[in-house]
């Protein structure tokens, strides 16, 4: 029979606890979003977390289990586009750009990082933009609509306005 697993009690947003951490989850920015998993500590605790609906965990957060231990988040490093630009302007017309094809972006000083997307990447760089690969945790912005994960159409608002692009046309191939 398999033991009763600890389940997560709260979660605790990065920087707003303190003491040690009973083990260490590594994820991706994919399995941060979640609402029930199984997760698998670095140091072997296995546990549940199971949400009445889906949330962004963030780097650093701490997983309260039913038991009185703390399990920290730590955001697992990811192929990432670093996006440069010469100036401000060239820089929010690229993020526009993403913007409007719905892409997860992390915002940061003078940069934008994406998903490694050759397709997204050939783009931004026909806008005039520099792209470094690199690998790097995934912590884009929640969006307008939520404060979890920005993932095409689920912000809440028709689509029958014609906002310039097909969705699904990218050319993928």
């Amino acid at each position: 029979m398999n033991p009763k697993l600890p389940r997560v009690e709260t979660i605790l947003d990065a920087g707003s606890w303190d003491g040690p951490a009973a083990d260490t989850v590594v994820l991706d920015y994919d399995d941060r979003f979640r609402r029930r998993i199984v997760l698998e500590g670095q140091g072997g605790t296995r546990l549940l977390l199971d949400l009445g609906e889906p949330r962004l965990l963030h780097d650093g957060d701490g997983l309260k289990l039913d038991d009185g231990r703390t399990v920290v988040v730590a955001a697992a490093s990811e192929k990432l586009a670093e996006i440069t630009c010469a100036d401000t302007g060239e820089l929010v017309r690229v993020a526009w750009h993403l913007g409007n094809r719905h892409l997860p972006t992390q915002l940061l000083a003078g940069k934008l990082r994406i998903r490694k997307d050759h397709v997204i990447i050939d783009m931004v760089k026909r806008l005039g933009a520099h792209v470094e690969l690199i690998d790097a945790p995934f912590e884009p912005e929640g969006g307008a609509y939520g404060h979890g994960k920005v993932t095409g159409h689920d912000h809440g608002h028709s689509h029958s306005h014609d906002h310039g692009h097909g969705h699904g046309s990218h050319g993928h191939g």
